[in-house]
């Protein structure tokens, strides 16, 4: 009898590739030189705030040009940061990471020792530099030695430097200028930093370098685009903005000089950055967002710090305990977003989730009063780093899924850029209408303390004492001066709101991820 012929059997689909790009000695050890490398390197963006009065005094600069210090940092860093990709393919990657840990350590020895303004001013620009490259090779490092798989959680990882960071920073460096002095805002970086360099040296893979051509013409207009905004966004308080010439040209210069970036970067035969960057939704996408991390949370951490000192009377140390949820709360949501890419849930309810949470803690502070007590601002600060965790780690995974692995360098490095562009932005403008909105504030308040409205001291009889009259009423401007800033900030947490609600429902236009656990994300439309 004739045997029937079996139907043929459906061949397996070949596994998914899920094994690094490179290979280390000790990857354990390795994520650790790499992330306090990275830690090291956000912690400076903030922690020299704080010990700027003393440093006034120190090196014997003026209210107006001790903010150089911060200024010349923050200009060197940006300006440096779009050219990492182009040197990681020119040295390697791995040199130029080693060297740039090396550099930052002994620029912060410099800063440390510096004995007048214009050594600190030099220095902290070197610093700048030497740190600008640390944060996208740390990330490219940090993905390229880890398998698909397992990105979300190492992203996670990486995310808590970058999100803590600014929350110690200056906790840290007003505890180290009370307790000590102000140069050990610098110096502190030195062991730590000396420990990352060893492991780094130790540990670090080497990545297989590309030739690629410089393009100075880009990176000319780049630069002056970059320079222009963070002097205009630094300068314009002191200037008086678009009252003062200067600024016009901070502002002119800016303008021209990005437009010229933009017609470049779409002409040029091979411009600093590959146009694929910007071809992928996620990406692009996740650049805008990344702008609107930086408008939130670093501007709410530049806002709360003098609000709660100058305000409600914390000292250094009780602003530090109090803001410290804001950071539980990101390990927290960083830790369970990271759980949840790996097991393939869609990243965009996830990253819209995260903009909500944060969205409904500003409006929390928003009803804040002269009379709010510690426990409104933990649960405040707790809830919005729940939603900035939800958001970081979604955000990541999904803008570098589908980036190819010679592109992550320069995608890490703009990433970085636009979140940097961000916060010096979003600080700039929310202490602009910070400061006006007292003006305005200030000014209805002093219209309404009148004779008829004596309940706490009846004005029109003050000129009858004399002093203890000048008195009553310093008290009473005292008062009126308290409320129109309590006022000013609610006013700035109410707009950071809005531009979180809005920022939410745009997660929808990225991607989605439909990965299973253990296997590398894949997105679908």
């Amino acid at each position: 009898m004739a045997s029937q012929a079996a139907p043929a059997a459906t061949a397996p689909l070949p596994p998914a590739r899920d094994l690094p790009e490179l290979t280390t000695g000790n990857y354990p050890l390795m994520i650790v030189g790499v992330m306090a490398a990275s830690l090291l390197q956000i912690l400076d963006t903030t922690i020299a705030n704080v010990a700027l009065p003393h440093m006034q005094s120190s090196l014997g600069a003026t209210v107006d040009t001790v903010t150089w210090v911060l200024t010349s940092y923050i200009i060197a860093s940006a300006v440096a940061l779009p050219i990492t990709g182009w040197l990681a393919d020119r040295i390697g990657a791995r040199r130029l990471f080693i060297g740039s840990v090396t550099g930052f350590i002994l620029a912060s020895m410099l800063c440390g020792l510096a004995q007048n303004l214009e050594e600190m001013v030099a220095f902290r620009a070197l610093q700048g530099v030497a740190g600008a490259f640390i944060a996208p090779l740390s990330q490219a490092f940090m993905l390229d030695a880890t398998r698909p798989s397992r990105h979300p959680q190492i992203m996670a990882i990486w995310g808590m430097g970058i999100m803590i960071g600014p929350i110690l920073g200056p906790i840290l460096g007003g505890w180290l200028t009370e307790t000590a002095n102000w140069r050990w805002v610098f110096f502190v970086n030195l062991p730590v930093g000396l420990a990352s360099l060893a492991l780094l040296i130790a540990f670090l893979p080497a990545r297989p370098r590309r030739e690629r051509r410089f393009d100075i013409t880009g990176f000319v207009l780049l630069a002056v685009a970059l320079a222009a905004f963070q002097l205009l966004l630094d300068r314009g308080a002191q200037a008086d903005w678009l009252a003062s010439a200067e600024i016009w040209v901070y502002l002119l210069l800016t303008l021209s000089a990005t437009w010229m970036v933009v017609v470049h970067f779409v002409t040029a035969k091979a411009p600093m950055f590959e146009r694929a960057l910007f071809a992928d939704r996620n990406f692009a996408i996740a650049l805008g967002f990344m702008v609107v991390i930086g408008i939130v949370m670093f501007a709410v951490m530049a806002l709360l710090p003098p609000m709660l000192q100058t305000l409600f009377g914390y000292g250094v140390i009780d602003t530090g305990i109090v803001l410290m949820p804001r950071g539980v709360g990101i390990l927290i949501s960083m830790q369970l977003s990271g759980l949840m890419m790996r097991r393939g849930i869609d990243a965009r309810p996830v990253v819209a989730s995260g903009f909500v949470i944060c969205a409904f803690s500003l409006w929390q502070m928003a009803h804040w009063s002269l009379s709010v007590d510690e426990a409104h601002v933990i649960i405040s600060g707790l809830l919005q780093g729940l939603g900035m965790g939800l958001v970081f780690i979604p955000l990541q995974v999904s803008a570098f899924a589908t980036l190819s692995p010679a592109l992550r360098t320069d995608g890490s490095s703009l990433l970085n850029l636009f979140r940097s562009l961000g916060a010096s932005a979003g600080i700039s403008w929310m202490t602009v209408l910070l400061a006006r909105n007292i003006q305005t504030a200030h000014a209805d308040l002093a219209s309404h303390v009148t004779a008829a409205t004596g309940s706490l001291v009846d004005v029109s009889a003050a000129d009858r004492f004399q002093a203890l009259g000048d008195v009553a009423l310093s008290l009473v401007d005292a008062e009126v001066n308290r409320q129109a800033a309590m006022i000013a900030y609610v006013d700035d947490f109410w707009l950071m709101m809005w531009i979180t609600l809005a920022a939410a429902p745009l997660a929808f236009l990225m991607r989605g991820n439909t990965g299973r656990a253990g296997t590398p994300v894949v997105l679908s439309e």
